[in-house]
C-alpha cells in the first residue's frame, strides 16, 4: 500500500561541487576588482590633473599666481598673497593639502623648477598662457606622466 516515494534534493556531493566552484569564481573576481598599483599611480595622476587645471583657472581668476607644491609624500597648493608671501590654500576643500595614496612617490619635472629643500613647485601666473611641462611620478617600477600644453590642457600618460 505504501509507495516507497524517493525524496527530490541535492546530494551532498553536488552541493559541495557547486561550493568549490562558486569559490573559485569568487577568488578570481576579487583579484581582477582589486586596483593594481599601476591603476592606483593613474587614477592619482587623473586627480592631480585635474586639480593643476583648477589652479591654473584659479590664478586666472584670482588674478594672482598659484603654486602647486610636492614633495614625497604630500602635495599642497599655494595662493602669493598681498605681501607677496606664498600663502597655503586652507579654505578650499579642492586645493587642500593631500597626502599621495602611493607614497612615497619620487617627482620629476620638465623643465626643473624647484624650491629650497626637496620639494617642487609649479607657478601658474596670471595670464592664460604658461610654460607646457611634464611631471612625472615614480613609485618603483610605476611611472606616469602628466603633460601640460601650456594653455590649459593636462594629459595623463
Amino acid at each position: 500500500m505504501f509507495a516507497a516515494s524517493r525524496q527530490r534534493g541535492f546530494t551532498l556531493i553536488e552541493l559541495l561541487v557547486v561550493l568549490v566552484i562558486l569559490g573559485i569564481l569568487l577568488g578570481v573576481v576579487s583579484v581582477n576588482m582589486a586596483p593594481s598599483r599601476r591603476q592606483g599611480m593613474q587614477q592619482e595622476a587623473q586627480r592631480i590633473a585635474m586639480l593643476l587645471q583648477l589652479a591654473r583657472d584659479e590664478a586666472i581668476v584670482r588674478n594672482r599666481p598659484v603654486a602647486f607644491e610636492a614633495d614625497s609624500e604630500a602635495y599642497r597648493f599655494f595662493v602669493r598673497g598681498e605681501q607677496r608671501v606664498w600663502e597655503p590654500v586652507t579654505q578650499d576643500d579642492l586645493l587642500r593639502e593631500r597626502p599621495f595614496k602611493n607614497a612615497p612617490v619620487s617627482l620629476l619635472l620638465d623643465p626643473a623648477s624647484t624650491v629650497p629643500g626637496d620639494k617642487l613647485r609649479v607657478v601658474f601666473g596670471r595670464e592664460p598662457v604658461d610654460r607646457p611641462f611634464t611631471l612625472t611620478m615614480v613609485n618603483g617600477d610605476v611611472s606616469v606622466a602628466i603633460h601640460a600644453d601650456g594653455i590649459g590642457h593636462f594629459t595623463v600618460e
